[in-house]
């Protein structure tokens, strides 16, 4: 399973090159072009591989011709008579064999420590924000007071003058 799921990957790879060119000649004319295939950088390889991951197909243990896994899903299953058909993962397809564990509640068999006490980001949108990070559970607001120096100065000769500032933050942690 996880050479045909690396398999995917460089076929993701593969499938996200770009061709990118360069004239040469004399005053940017171009005499001379060439042209070469680029390679995709970490975050489109990654988002495109997130994408694949959301639809995972998941498979049973038993391997099939090279890397091609068995599929248990509804949704490749056909019926012929009363003969199941199964059809083998595409080249591009990630494949599971377990259900992903739920990392919102703890698990310490698993080593999942869970969401609970973690701190998030009320105004994010993104993985940080209190809304997909707390599971639905809700948040806690509280306001921390940290105590810091700051507009610090040289003092000539040979000492440094800071005030201490004193701000008060909210800080919001996973229910």
């Amino acid at each position: 399973m996880n050479l045909h799921n690396n398999e995917a990957g460089r076929e993701a790879v593969a499938r996200l090159m770009k061709m990118q060119c360069r004239c040469h000649g004399v005053s940017g004319s171009c005499e001379l072009k060439t042209c070469w295939r680029s390679i995709p950088t970490f975050p489109v390889v990654g988002d495109y591989l997130k994408g694949k991951y959301l639809t995972t197909l998941r498979f049973t243990h038993k391997k099939m011709r090279g890397s091609r896994w068995r599929d248990s899903s509804r949704r490749r299953r056909k019926r012929r008579g009363r003969r199941k058909r199964r059809f083998l993962a595409e080249k591009d397809e990630l494949v599971h064999i377990h259900k992903s564990p739920n990392y919102c509640i703890q698990n310490p068999k698993k080593g999942i420590l869970g969401t609970h006490g973690r701190f998030c980001n009320k105004t994010s949108n993104g993985a940080d924000s209190c809304d997909l990070l707390c599971c639905g559970r809700g948040y806690n607001t509280q306001v921390v007071r940290y105590v810091e120096r700051c507009h610090c100065k040289f003092v000539w000769c040979c000492h440094v003058q800071c005030k201490t500032c004193i701000t008060n933050v909210d800080v919001h942690t996973c229910k």
